[in-house]
């Protein structure tokens, strides 16, 4: 028998690895090798260079699972020799020279972009305030307020930093859309889906924070990308 695919989860802008916390137990559960990376957000470079670092530590074939700018990271780490796979979550797919930024200067803002704020060192935040209603509004009060208070901060010049060779152009690639996403545009996620052209792409009815509200199906699409590149 084949083997399975080891598994990293690498989260998206304003949060860190804890995001995976509903989706990690099942898969744990189910035999899988499972790490959830912790990016600095510094930067795009040093972002896909912690990941690519992390991936090729892991023991044979590894998929990689993006959320949200997460998914800008893992195009450029799928070129790792032992990834084989790519899962997309809610995220940025973008294709070579493209930015996060350059991509939302394609359509209007979404509603969540209102309430991004910049501090004084160049990193960004959401205002906590906004959070619940823009980020992960299908979470509970409690749920959605650990979330906006412990959030990582983004560099802005993560939103500049341009994308090299796409991955997703070479290794499969799955992926999931969030209808109801105020933080990226979910016309824009079905625009990376045509271009794309994944091997399978799931719809739900759910917020950006889709890996924490929908952990179910977000779980049996990742399972499914890893069975089929066992």
């Amino acid at each position: 028998m084949a083997k399975r695919p080891n598994i990293v989860l690498v989260h998206g802008a304003w949060g860190d690895g804890s995001h995976w916390s509903r989706v990690i137990p099942p898969l744990h559960s189910k035999g899988y090798t499972i790490r959830a990376v912790q990016n600095p957000l510094t930067s795009l470079p040093d972002d896909i260079d912690r990941t690519s670092k992390m991936a090729a530590a892991m023991d044979g074939p590894t998929l990689l699972v993006g959320h949200s700018y997460g998914g800008v990271v893992i195009t450029g780490a799928g070129h790792t020799p032992n990834v084989v796979g790519l899962v997309y979550i809610a995220a940025f797919a973008p294709d070579e020279g493209e930015s996060p930024g350059g991509i939302f200067g394609l359509r209007e803002p979404p509603p969540g972009a209102a309430h991004i704020k910049p501090d004084n060192d160049g990193f960004l935040w959401v205002d906590p305030e906004k959070f619940h209603e823009n980020f992960c509004q299908d979470l509970d009060e409690t749920a959605a307020l650990v979330m906006a208070l412990t959030q990582k901060p983004i560099a802005a010049r993560c939103f500049a930093d341009k994308t090299g060779k796409s991955a997703w152009k070479d290794k499969p690639s799955w992926y999931q859309v969030s209808e109801n996403d105020r933080m990226i545009p979910p016309e824009t996620e079905r625009w990376f889906v045509d271009r794309m052209k994944p091997q399978k792409t799931i719809s739900l009815a759910a917020s950006h924070a889709s890996l924490a509200s929908r952990p179910d199906e977000i779980v049996a699409l990742i399972e499914e990308a890893a069975k089929a590149t066992a």
